[in-house]
């Protein structure tokens, strides 16, 4: 066999000359190279295709880095380090994101999982840390190695996770529970304090094997679901194998060993096909995504690529990648950091090495084929199990539990697509369906969870809060009522159960948080009723029963009201001193169309100020109710459809997202709440519709859109953040006023509003861009009729003008002077309105504050404090005319600077009146400072006289008429008088 040369370039320096580990990445486009080394503290990202050109290097860690990870959209990069940190970066750019996590001691293992939601880190601490991408939580710490953990996979189906330590011990986890189901001991070397190579897991691209090196110079294959060792690669290595690296399809495998060498292996023939002796030995290596490429790093810090690595007269290693089924890249959230405590049916017996014999329990794969083959699921979809390939029996037996498909089916039969002309049922917001042996929830939202777990005779309910610093650590309580509906708050929480008999009636119980008072604990029993829905607000508490009665309590308990609603309820919801409650409005239409009805109570006010048909998808049921964080009533129906409620239009409901256009098949949304701008919820795979509540489920926020048609400019994105701009500025001004109606500071939401126009105005001028670009100028001039910054305007007629279009920029132009003028007439006040008013000298000083000042020195000045209000004109909230306006750049100064300029011309328009008046007090006033002027020189010679220094010009000098000293008081009470007066008319 020919053997080629690889050429190495230096990365990175190795310290005194001893080797290190070196970690090695490619791009998903082939185009960077990614390296790092345990004794150098930065990480180079190499340009593939020009290797000679300087890396970008990124410096962050205080000590060496080693180990690296790439999210599977490769836009994030993770690195862990000696220094004990793990953090991340943006990818390819470099720039640092955030430090995710901390240990104690180094790390030396990271892993993404599928979706790139989930970091797995370890290293020298005992256990495995589950981290959140996003917020940097905690999801899990996974315990049970007893050396330093060297390498960690999560398996490509997102059921599993594999680890292996420094004493050769491989364990794999399962995800769900968070529990070992195989523990494989000594199956690979102990490699003590060496960590220049490390033992290393990983599993094929189709999840079906997983690879560990061996301790006879090979790699062993084991089962996915049984950890059976299926079969071995064993070949010309002559020392252990040290670090693997499976090709993207699967087919190949490239390892290398302690002996300097890498192999390269055809799985499927179990035969080494090609191999490179290398001067040091290579710690790290990465297939290329595209192509036929290896890339390599050895201990020196030195790294190279092997062209064309599997023969070309083979198939190439990136023909033919297994697709699974994906979730879609949105971020991911964990809100408990507390280990969950695993359900008894999460796991079975660990396979060791001493796991044989005649008492060994059915393989797992067996227990799951049966299970799935249950009869009752055999009789409903057995069509269903035909068509789906043999990879999707072996799920595991949550997704084909016996139950959840019973729950699926009466969920389906409560939609009015399949039961023909029925009545939604009432539910409550955030509750899953009964799993037998299983926690579920009784509530779930944006603030915290009641989960249950159901007994002989009893039930056990816990109550967290996603955010520990939100609300107090509450204690679990044992449940004896059946509690089936729960809502919750910051306060406190409520329950409620449904009638179970004569003995067992429905009962509703509040349990406080916190109380000055003991026995603080209420609960209410019905008679000949029930409750259906339960929701919580500040100060009240509130149920609606079967007898289509609302009933209100105080939070001591004191029935407060009672109101007789018009029909069945579906749903309740309380958001502060709001009660929103749901009702079926009449019978389904024919067209499987559900009619109902919401109503919004303000508690504290006894009003009700809203009212009206609740819109839904046809053929569609309502899914789930809520409130978002700022307060807005929304809904979503079993289509998919998010609707916001707007004042807008004498009120209207918005929909604010479709899950049309980014659902797949296999998946169904869970709504948990939503903000401003952002959907959460729990993605469930088909049959599920609803999550289970151990782990505690993962949130996909997904980002808020209008269903718009598609545009003739293609467009979509720029004309739904359009709209969102639009509602959020109606928002921002409905708060306004009534802040103002209530007196309130609305400063802040005054710099809100305007952030929110600077944002309008740039989406339309890139509206603006685009209809240029796709010739529709009409369009053009009706989006620059809507910005709301002369800053702006101008920035628009600079745009058509470097389009070359003469004729849109003169509009734009004559739009511009229209609006100018239109301020300027409104910013002019009539001569004949002043003359007919005697407070004209008021309101003109509304516009240019002018006052008269008599300094220390006898000067009197006219001091003019003009201040205007540059804002745009369709801010709600006028500022104080004392009020420093935001800083804008340069070009907007400019402008303020203009019209300042044009509101002083605007006080030469006085009325006659008002400046003859002027022009006479300034008269009288310049005539006492002549007077003062000759009383100042008259002093002057007298004292002159005094010192006989000037007798002789005293004797030249004629009469001064003001010298005397009655004459100076007279011109002394003159000036006082005319100064009063000055002071009385202004």
């Amino acid at each position: 066999m020919k053997i080629r040369s690889i050429k190495m370039r230096e990365a990175h320096k190795s310290s005194n000359g001893v080797g290190s580990f070196c970690s090695v990445l490619w791009d998903q486009q082939g185009e960077h190279i990614v390296t790092a080394s345990s004794s150098d503290s930065s990480i180079c990202i190499q340009d593939a295709f020009l290797p000679a050109n300087p890396p970008k290097i990124v410096r962050h860690h205080r000590d060496g880095v080693t180990a690296l990870a790439l999210s599977p959209n490769f836009t994030c990069l993770a690195s862990g380090s000696v220094d004990h940190s793990v953090k991340l970066y943006k990818f390819p750019g470099g720039e640092f994101e955030t430090n995710i996590t901390r240990f104690t001691l180094p790390i030396r293992t990271l892993a993404f999982n599928r979706s790139g939601t989930m970091l797995a880190a370890a290293g020298d601490d005992e256990g495995i840390k589950l981290i959140n991408t996003i917020d940097g939580s905690i999801a899990r710490v996974l315990k049970g190695h007893r050396g330093s953990i060297t390498g960690i996979a999560f398996d490509p189906k997102s059921e599993y996770l594999a680890s292996v330590d420094s004493i050769g011990t491989a364990m794999i986890w399962e995800l769900q529970s968070g529990k070992t189901i195989h523990v494989l001991k000594g199956i690979a070397r102990v490699i003590g304090s060496d960590f220049s190579s490390m033992n290393i897991v990983s599993w094929s691209p189709d999840g079906e094997l997983l690879a560990v090196p061996s301790l006879k110079n090979d790699v062993v294959m084991y089962d996915r679901d049984t950890a059976e060792k299926l079969f071995s690669l064993r070949g010309d290595h002559v020392q252990p194998i040290c670090f693997l690296s499976w090709s993207p399809n699967g087919k190949y495998m490239a390892t290398s060993g302690l002996d300097r060498q890498v192999l390269i292996w055809d799985v499927d023939k179990k035969q080494d096909i090609d191999r490179q002796k290398f001067d040091n030995r290579v710690t790290c290596m990465a297939w290329k995504p595209i192509g036929n490429a290896l890339a390599v790093i050895d201990i020196m810090g030195k790294y190279g690529v092997w062209e064309s690595a599997v023969p070309s007269s083979m198939r190439s290693p990136t023909a033919n990648v297994p697709v699974l089924g994906s979730k879609n890249g949105h971020g991911l959230l964990f809100f408990d950091e507390e280990e969950e405590n695993p359900s008894a049916s999460g796991s079975l017996s660990d396979l060791g090495e001493d796991s044989h014999g005649e008492s060994e329990p059915f393989s797992r794969k067996r227990l799951r084929k049966q299970h799935s083959y249950d009869d009752d699921w055999e009789e409903d979809v057995k069509e269903e199990f035909e068509l789906l390939p043999k990879a999707e029996l072996r799920k595991k037996a949550p997704h084909s539990h016996r139950d959840s498909s019973d729950n699926k089916r009466n969920e389906l039969k409560s939609v009015p697509i399949s039961a023909g002309q029925k009545m939604q049922e009432a539910f409550q917001p955030g509750t899953t369906r009964q799993l037998l042996g299983k926690r579920r929830f009784l509530c779930y939202s944006m603030l915290g969870s009641i989960t249950v777990m159901e007994h002989d005779g009893y039930s056990h309910i816990e109550i967290d809060f996603h955010d520990t610093s939100s609300g107090p650590r509450v204690p679990a309580m044992t449940d004896y009522f059946g509690f089936t509906m729960a809502s919750l708050n910051k306060n406190g929480s409520v329950f409620a159960n449904p009638c179970k008999g004569e003995k067992n009636m429905s009962t509703l119980m509040y349990r406080p948080f916190s109380s000055w008072a003991n026995n603080s604990e209420w609960s209410m029993r019905f008679e000949e009723e029930e409750v259906r829905a339960v929701a919580l607000g500040t100060g009240w508490v509130a149920a609606v029963t079967s007898c289509n009665f609302l009933r209100i309590f105080t939070e001591g308990g004191l029935q407060r009201h009672i109101l007789s609603l018009d029909g069945p309820v579906v749903t309740a919801v309380g958001y502060k001193d709001e009660l929103a409650v749901v009702t079926h409005a009449s019978p389904p239409l024919p067209s499987n169309e559900q009619i109902l009805e919401f109503r919004v109570f303000n508690i504290r006010n006894g009003i009700q100020p809203r009212r009206g048909r609740l819109p839904l998808t046809p053929g569609s049921c309502l899914s789930w109710f809520g409130f978002s964080e700022e307060g807005h009533l929304s809904s979503f129906d079993s289509t998919g459809v998010l609707r916001v409620f707007t004042n807008q239009y004498g009120g209207s409901w918005l929909p604010l997202f479709s899950a049309s256009k980014l659902k797949k098949p296999e998946e169904n949304y869970w709504v948990v709440g939503l903000n401003t701008s952002k959907l959460f919820c729990v993605i469930c795979k088909s049959p599920d519709s609803f999550p289970e509540a151990t782990p505690k489920p993962i949130l996909t926020l997904l980002d808020l859109s209008f269903p718009l048609a598609s545009s003739d400019l293609g467009a979509e994105n720029l004309e739904n953040e359009f709209i969102m701009n639009n509602m959020h500025l109606h928002r921002i001004q409905s708060t306004i006023e009534e802040m103002e109606a209530a007196g309130e500071d609305t400063s802040l939401l005054d710099d809100e509003a305007f952030n929110t126009e600077a944002a309008l105005d740039r989406c339309i001028l890139r509206l603006i861009a685009s209809c240029c670009n796709g010739d529709k100028l009409v369009r053009a001039t009706e989006l620059v009729k809507l910005l709301a910054l002369e800053k702006s305007v101008k920035g628009a007629i600079k745009l058509v003008t470097a389009l070359k279009l003469p004729n849109l920029a003169e509009r734009f132009n004559a739009i511009l002077e229209e609006r100018l003028n239109k301020e300027t007439t409104g910013s002019t006040i009539p001569a004949s309105t002043e003359l007919k008013c005697d407070t004209s000298f008021n309101a003109q000083a509304a516009l240019t504050k002018t006052h008269f000042t008599v300094e220390s020195s006898k000067k009197l000045e006219l001091v003019s404090s003009p201040s205007l209000n540059l804002l745009a004109p369709s801010l709600t909230k006028k500022r104080s005319l004392e009020e420093p306006t935001k800083d804008v750049d340069a070009d907007t100064e400019n402008a303020r600077a203009r019209k300042l300029e044009m509101a002083r011309e605007f006080k030469n328009a006085f009325d006659l009146k008002n400046a003859k008046k002027l022009k006479d007090e300034k008269d009288k006033v310049d005539e006492v400072k002549d007077a003062r002027k000759l009383e100042n020189a008259n002093k002057l010679e007298d004292g002159e006289d005094k010192n006989g220094e000037a007798n002789k010009v005293t004797t030249q000098r004629p009469s001064n008429p003001f010298a005397k000293s009655s004459n100076n008081k007279q011109n002394t009470s003159l000036f006082d008088s005319l100064k009063k007066k000055v002071k009385t008319d202004r």
